[in-house]
């Protein structure tokens, strides 16, 4: 709107430069007082929002080409028989003719006008009708910066719906993904507990409480894109522990947290499929097991370490894989060239690094 008052002001500012004849305030008092000054310049608003917002959207957006070219024909004969720069420039300057006095014409002037020759009035050449040229260029002027303003808002509509579907494409894609996550880690805990409920452990109470924290972390907290990496910190911890109280003494867990962990946000989830790829692939039941995880952050970078003994079948290395393609997407998704994940197997050795900017 702004830019539409600025425009239009700037485009009555055109006869006050070039057409007014008087100078100081005066002279462009005089000018606006004139209706033929509001003529022409009401005329080419009118033109140019018909076009944009009536002739455009029903006519040349709807493909009636036909139509819309026989309304801009019709609107240049209205100009041209109205001529509004023509009576602005009359109202302003009037033909010499009218403040002069006529010269005394010979005698010979008033003869019999030779063979050929049309007629005219005594005194007076024959003239032929003149031509607003400036008006007609104006209106081309006015209709092409119309369509070259219409043809930009379609554009920008057209990005702004693209834009949109992507968007929706992602949250679905993304709510998909986390569909597959949350039951699958729900399934296993609860597999854990049964263990523990089986053999009467003493910590089945501790591990219902700690899933009970699980749960309401995963249904309440992991609805939001991002989430405190405090309270993700917390519930991978919450893991670890009934992790430890269905292993006991099989396995060997290093978890470490360090740097500044206050204040950040993280991609709900979007380190457990490596948390539970551990505990799923990295432990023996016929030998001891080293699990070494590490979580580490400073002032805009979030640093992800994981390292286990690998211990992988057929099955478990495609389930492992479809819990890494969705992790992969997520990253891709929510961090666009702002994550690094390094994975590979050396030695035996499962390692997975990751750095997200935060």
């Amino acid at each position: 709107m702004i830019a539409h008052i600025a425009a239009w002001m700037l485009f009555l500012s055109l006869p006050i430069l070039f057409v007014n004849g008087q100078s100081g305030l005066s002279g462009i008092a005089s000018l606006l007082s004139s209706p033929y000054t509001w003529l022409f310049f009401i005329t080419y608003i009118l033109i140019f929002y018909l076009n944009t917002w009536v002739l455009l959207p029903r006519f040349y957006q709807e493909k009636k080409y036909f139509l819309y070219a026989i309304t801009l024909i019709a609107i240049l004969v209205c100009l041209w028989f109205l001529k509004p720069f023509d009576r602005l420039i009359s109202s302003r300057n009037p033909p010499a003719a009218m403040m002069e006095p006529r010269p005394t014409l010979p005698p010979d002037h008033f003869r019999t006008p030779p063979p050929g020759k049309p007629p005219g009035p005594p005194g007076e050449p024959l003239q032929r009708p003149r031509v607003d040229v400036v008006s007609i260029f104006l209106y081309l002027v006015i209709i092409a910066i119309s369509m070259a303003m219409y043809a930009r808002q379609r554009l920008r509509l057209t990005e702004q719906r693209a834009l949109q579907a992507e968007a929706d494409k992602v949250n679905a894609e993304l709510s998909f993904l986390k569909a597959q996550i949350n039951p699958h880690f729900l399934f296993n805990t609860l597999n854990n507990i049964y263990s523990l409920a089986t053999s009467k452990s003493e910590h089945t109470a501790e591990s219902i409480m700690k899933l009970s924290n699980i749960m309401r972390y995963v249904t309440d907290d992991v609805t939001e894109e991002f989430v405190p990496l405090e309270s993700e910190v917390a519930f991978i911890s919450d893991y670890i522990d009934l992790q430890r109280l269905r292993l006991g003494d099989k396995i060997n867990i290093g978890f470490l947290v360090s740097g500044k962990i206050a204040g950040k946000k993280i991609a709900p989830l979007i380190l457990m499929t490596f948390v539970e790829n551990v505990f799923k692939y990295g432990i023996s039941h016929r030998e001891p097991s080293d699990i070494d995880i590490q979580l580490s952050a400073d002032d805009d970078m979030i640093r992800f370490y994981c390292r286990n003994k690998l211990y992988e079948t057929r099955q478990q290395t495609e389930s492992t894989g479809i819990g890494i393609a969705n992790t992969r997407k997520r990253l891709e998704h929510l961090y666009p060239g702002r994550h690094i994940l390094n994975i590979k197997t050396e030695n035996g050795m499962y390692t997975v690094q990751m750095t997200l900017q935060v």
